[in-house]
């Protein structure tokens, strides 16, 4: 009993309580506006306020690849570092709101906090993989279910408060609730008591070293599908309020952020699941993939036929979120399949380097296409080429893997024991 404990206390709880924290950074489309009105009010430009969101990815992506081998050594600490990044972040947008300050929202949202998301995300989930290694693929997906359920959670809250009391002390109380629930977690979160990871110097040539696996076909594979699934995901809901406005459902907004929430959140935690029965995890991108391509489709000829309402009902509730959360659970355990877990956050963060690229990439292709031909169902037909594409990459380079790749980790932390 004591060990099944465990597994929550010290996995399952403070990974939900760390990724239900970060992944309110999904939440920007409820904040964008209110914080526009406020320098618009103050006759100011706020045209710059995307890159705010777009920066926050960038640096969740880069971070992770650049100090996964850090994580790696030292989840404790990294998580630590992750919770005060992350509510400094978020209060100090808080403080740019009120000095009307674009640099420093930029700063704090884009650079501060988005640092901050990439030491939280990683965090936890070799740590999860590690506690649930019979159901690896679960157990990840509940963590990441948790960055999806965020926006669930937190957009009724956020729609509240910002009508009631503005962005700017919004951002306040938010960013000591999420303090307090990310140092909870960052308590509690550790790794299995059989479970020891080899500490060597910190060697430059060592850690550039690490980055010749982006050179691999499998692994520049996984890559680029990982990468065309969150620029389509990010194109629209980085939008998504927007979106909603934009057809007249402003006024229950909210409401829907916290269903296509729950479907983010259902899309890691069961994709996740189905993976783990599969004989190659990589079939289940196939799967994600050509539901993608099929779902698109479906909308654009819904929408031409009928109104924009249905485009939006079937594109950001089933397609989007589903596919999207899907993709990034289903990530860490492919990786662990193809590469082995004695470097696993390493490796993770740098394929989430394709998380940093599609931050800075998705939502402003969206804003070019809206921009230009002032229509969201172009945005579609863009995200239905990139995934035909995706698909073709996944067939063509990510083949079953024969054995785990051994060069890419020590023989000795393959050989740790977990007591379960």
């Amino acid at each position: 009993m004591k060990n099944f404990s465990n597994k929550w206390t010290r996995a399952a709880i403070p990974a939900l309580l760390l990724h239900c924290s970060i992944g309110t950074v999904y939440c920007w489309s409820l904040f964008s506006k209110p914080i526009a009105d406020t320098f618009t009010q103050a006759g100011l430009d706020a045209s710059a306020l995307g890159w705010a969101f777009s920066l926050a990815i960038f640096f969740l992506g880069m971070s992770a690849a650049f100090l996964g081998n850090f994580v790696e050594k030292d989840i404790h600490k990294a998580s630590l570092i992750a919770t005060i990044c992350f509510a400094v972040g978020v209060v100090g947008t808080g403080l740019a709101v009120r000095l009307h300050s674009m640099p420093l929202i930029l700063i704090c949202y884009g650079v501060i906090m988005g640092f901050g998301l990439g030491l939280g995300y990683l965090s936890p989930v070799k740590t999860l993989m590690l506690w649930f290694k019979d159901n690896k693929g679960l157990a990840t997906g509940l963590a990441v279910a948790g960055f999806g359920a965020a926006k669930m959670v937190f957009s009724p809250v956020i729609e509240g408060l910002t009508s009631s009391i503005g962005a700017e002390f919004t951002l306040y109380v938010l960013g000591a609730i999420w303090f307090a629930m990310m140092f909870v977690g960052h308590l509690l979160l550790k790794k299995p008591e059989g479970w020891s990871e080899p500490h060597t110097p910190f060697d430059v040539k060592e850690f550039f070293a690490r980055f010749k696996i982006m050179l691999e076909p499998k692994f520049i594979g996984i890559w680029l599908v990982f990468y065309i699934n969150i620029t389509c995901g990010l194109a629209l809901i980085s939008h998504e309020k927007d979106i909603y406005m934009a057809v007249g459902l402003g006024g229950i907004a909210a409401l829907l952020c916290t269903i296509t929430g729950f479907f983010n959140a259902a899309g890691r935690l069961g994709y996740s699941a189905i993976g783990d029965k599969m004989k190659d995890r990589n079939t289940i991108y196939k799967v994600i993939l050509l539901s993608e391509i099929v779902f698109t489709a479906v909308a654009l000829v819904t929408g031409a036929i009928t109104n924009e309402i249905a485009f939006i009902c079937i594109a950001l509730l089933i397609v989007v979120n589903l596919g999207y959360g899907g993709g990034f659970s289903n990530l860490p355990t492919l990786l662990s399949d193809v590469y082995g877990m004695g470097k696993i956050s390493s490796i993770h963060g740098i394929a989430l380097s394709a998380w940093a690229i599609a931050g800075l990439t998705g939502n402003q292709i969206a804003d070019l296409i809206v921009a230009k031909t002032g229509n969201y169902q172009d945005i579609l037909i863009f995200t239905l080429v990139m995934y035909a594409i995706a698909i073709a990459v996944n067939f063509l380079l990510i083949r079953p893997n024969k054995q785990t790749v051994e060069t890419i980790e020590p023989a000795t932390a393959e050989t740790n024991s977990v007591n379960e």
